[in-house]
C-alpha cells in the first residue's frame, strides 16, 4: 500500500524521499524492521491474550527432562508470525505481483489449517486435533492451486540467455553476455551440482511421445503437491523443543531470499549463469518480513519458551518455504537446504518402520532411536534443550552455505 502511495507522490508531486520505495533493498530493510517490531511488541500482547483464554499446551508424559514445566505454556503463537509477516508485506510489497499473491494465499491457507487444528485441541478438548485426512486434503488443495497458477499464469515466466554463436552480428557477439530471448512459459527447474543444471518436468512424459507435452501441467502439479505436503509436515515434526523450528526456518528462508534476489536480477543471474526469472525478486520483500517475524518470535520462543507456535505456526512455515522454493525454481535444493526437516522426518519413518518390522519378525518391537523425532533422541541421551537447538542451528547454517555454493559449483 505504501509502495503505491509513494509511487503516486513521486510521480505527481515529486515528494522528497518517495523514490526510495522504488528500491527493492530499501523496502526489504523496511519490511524486516517492521516485522521485528510487530513480533516483539505485539507478540507480548498476543501471549497475554492466549494466557487469558487459557490456550495452554497439554504435555504428554514422555519422560523428558523439563517436560512438566512446559505444561500450560500458551500455544497458537504462530499467530504472531503470521501477523508480523502479513502487515509489512501489505504495506511495502507490490501487491499485484503474482508471487506475492501466492505467498499471501499460502500463509492464510496453511495458517487456517493449523489454527483449526490447534482450536480443536484446545477448545474442543480433542487431543488429536484436526483429522489427518483433512490436513492432507488442505495441503493437496493448496498444492493444486499453487501448481496450476505457476503453470498457467502469464506472469510466471523465465528468460533464457542467447548463446553467443546465435547472435546476429559480430558486434552483438562481442558484447557482454547479458542478452536474453523474450519471456517464455516453461516447466524448467534447477538441478544442483550438475553441469547442465536445468531440468524440464515435461521431459518426464515427452520421452514417450512429444505430443504429451500438453499434459506436463499434471506432472508439475503432482510435484508441487508432494513438496508442499512434505515440507509442511517436516516443519511440523521439527517443532518439538524451544526455538528449534523457528530458528532453523529463519536460516532456510534467509537462504531462499538470496536465491530469489539473484534469480530476479538480470545482472547477477547472468554473472552466476543461473535461470533469470522476471518479477520473482519481489519475493525478497516477503522473505524479509518472514525472517523478521521468525526472529521476533524467537524472542519469546527460546528456552525457556514463553509461547509455542503450535500447528498454526509450523504448518504455515513449511507451506511458505515450499512455495518460495518452487517459485524460485530451486525445489530440488530442498533435501539439502531443509536437511534438518528431512532428518527429523526420516527419523520418524525409520523408527516406526523398524519397530513394525521387528515386531512382526521377532514378536517384540525394537527401536533405532531412543525416541523420535531425532531431537527427542538427544534429549533422552541427556543433552540440554539449548545445546540441541544450537547444534541443529549450526548444522542448518552449514547446509545453507552448501546450498549457496551450488550457485557456482556444478
Amino acid at each position: 500500500m505504501l509502495y503505491y502511495l509513494f509511487e503516486y507522490l513521486e510521480k505527481e508531486y515529486q515528494f522528497p524521499g518517495a523514490s526510495l520505495f522504488g528500491f527493492l533493498t530499501f523496502r526489504a530493510a523496511l519490511a524486516i524492521i517492521l516485522s521485528l517490531l510487530i513480533s516483539t511488541i505485539f507478540g507480548k500482547k498476543i501471549i497475554s491474550i492466549l494466557q487469558r483464554k487459557q490456550v495452554g499446551e497439554t504435555i504428554r508424559d514422555l519422560g523428558l527432562d523439563g517436560q512438566k514445566e512446559k505444561a500450560g505454556t500458551p500455544t497458537m503463537g504462530g499467530l504472531i508470525i503470521i501477523l508480523a509477516t502479513l502487515v509489512p508485506v501489505l504495506l511495502v510489497a507490490k501487491l499485484d505481483n503474482i508471487y506475492i499473491l501466492l505467498l499471501l494465499m499460502t500463509t492464510l491457507w496453511m495458517g487456517a489449517i493449523g489454527f483449526t487444528d490447534d482450536y480443536i485441541k484446545k477448545f474442543k478438548n480433542d487431543k488429536e486435533g484436526l483429522k489427518g485426512k483433512f490436513k492432507v486434503i488442505g495441503q493437496v488443495g493448496l498444492g493444486v492451486i499453487v501448481g496450476l497458477t505457476l503453470f498457467f499464469h502469464s506472469e510466471v515466466t523465465i528468460k533464457e540467455q542467447i548463446p553467443i554463436q546465435e547472435r546476429v552480428t559480430v558486434a552483438e557477439a562481442q558484447r557482454p553476455s547479458k542478452q536474453f530471448y523474450p519471456e517464455i512459459k516453461s516447466t524448467k527447474t534447477t538441478i544442483p551440482f550438475v553441469k547442465a543444471n536445468e531440468f524440464d518436468y515435461a521431459d518426464l512424459i515427452t520421452w514417450i511421445h512429444p505430443s504429451l507435452e500438453q499434459y506436463a501441467w499434471i506432472v508439475f502439479v503432482f510435484v508441487v503437491i508432494f513438496i508442499i505436503t512434505a515440507v509442511s509436515n517436516g516443519a511440523n515434526l521439527t517443532d518439538g523443543i524451544d526455538g528449534l523450528a523457528a530458528g532453523t526456518s529463519a536460516i532456510i528462508v534467509l537462504t531462499l531470499g538470496i536465491f530469489a534476489w539473484v534469480s530476479g536480477n538480470i545482472i547477477f543471474s547472468d554473472y552466476l549463469n543461473i535461470m533469470y526469472i522476471p518479477r520473482v525478486e519481489e519475493i525478497t520483500i516477503y522473505i524479509a518480513a518472514f525472517v523478521g517475524a521468525l526472529i521476533g518470535f524467537l524472542w519469546y520462543n527460546t528456552f525457556p519458551a514463553q509461547v509455542f507456535m503450535g500447528d498454526t505456526g509450523s504448518l504455515t512455515i513449511g507451506g511458505i518455504i515450499a512455495v518460495i522454493a518452487i517459485a524460485v525454481r530451486k525445489e530440488w535444493l530442498i533435501p539439502l537446504l531443509c536437511g534438518i526437516f528431512v532428518i527429523e522426518n526420516l527419523s520418524v519413518v525409520l523408527q516406526v518402520g523398524y519397530f513394525k518390522y521387528t515386531k512382526k519378525k521377532f514378536g517384540t518391537g525394537r527401536r533405532i532411536f531412543k525416541m523420535s523425532p531425532l531431537h527427542h533422541h538427544y534429549q533422552k541421551l541427556g543433552y540440554h534443550e539449548s545445546k540441541i537447538v544450537t547444534r541443529f542451528w549450526i548444522v542448518g547454517i552449514l547446509l545453507a552455505i552448501l546450498t549457496i555454493v551450488t550457485l557456482k559449483i556444478r
